[in-house]
């Protein structure tokens, strides 16, 4: 008597498998009414890495660090003065004329001083901004390239590195990752940042023919 129930269990299970099966294979294949029966195509890009291994990224941030520099250059010099000043100050009694002169001056010095590092920090926070906004948007735009010749309908950002490490908190974030799983075909990173590569022209060389999206 327990064999049959535990037969007849079986196939109940069984029969519902088949049932679910039947009904999957039926909703992948049999849109239901008022359904576009457009196929979605999936592509996947690693933004993060596109953008370390873009040689114009690259190439505009080296640019601008070595702004950066010639402008930490000019703030050190501007120190350096302040500081000769306040040495000069002790060789004068307090109150007396030349020290009240090189107290003015050490006034003008330090306000132009700081005035210096406010309008450069602003003015390189505005160029590193531009310079992300320039690639993001050339980035953008290839993918969309990209997307229209290979028909994907939609294109998401992920993380391709490998979770393969022994540090908890990069495995807890790449446990957390939006993408589980992905075939290999759907990252297109690589293709991408391939026609980026190819595409861009450092200053000072000829411009060759225009690279062609490839896959």
């Amino acid at each position: 008597m327990k064999k049959f129930i535990a037969s007849a269990t079986v196939i109940a299970i069984a029969g519902c498998f088949a049932c679910f099966t039947e009904t999957a294979s039926a909703q992948g294949t049999a849109p239901a009414a008022g359904v576009s029966s457009v196929v979605h195509k999936v592509g996947l890009i690693d933004m993060a890495h596109v953008f370390k291994n873009y040689e114009k990224f690259t190439a505009l941030r080296e640019e601008l660090k070595e702004e950066i520099q010639q402008s930490d250059g000019k703030a050190k010099a501007m120190a350096e003065q302040i500081q000769a000043v306040q040495k000069e100050m002790q060789d004068f009694k307090q109150g007396s004329p030349e020290y009240l002169a090189r107290e003015k001056q050490l006034a003008q010095a330090a306000s132009d001083f700081e005035a210096f590092r406010k309008v450069a920090q602003r003015d390189f926070l505005r160029k590193e901004s531009r310079i992300y906004h320039t690639i993001y948007m050339e980035v953008t735009d290839t993918v969309k390239k990209y997307a229209k010749i290979y028909n994907y309908t939609l294109i998401m950002r992920f993380n391709r590195e490998s979770l393969d490490t022994d540090d908890p908190k990069k495995l807890i974030q790449g446990m957390n990752r939006q993408v589980v799983f992905h075939r290999a075909d759907d990252d297109i990173t690589l293709s991408v940042l391939d026609y980026l590569n190819r595409s861009y022209k450092p200053k000072g060389t000829a411009t060759g023919p225009k690279a062609s999206t490839s896959r």
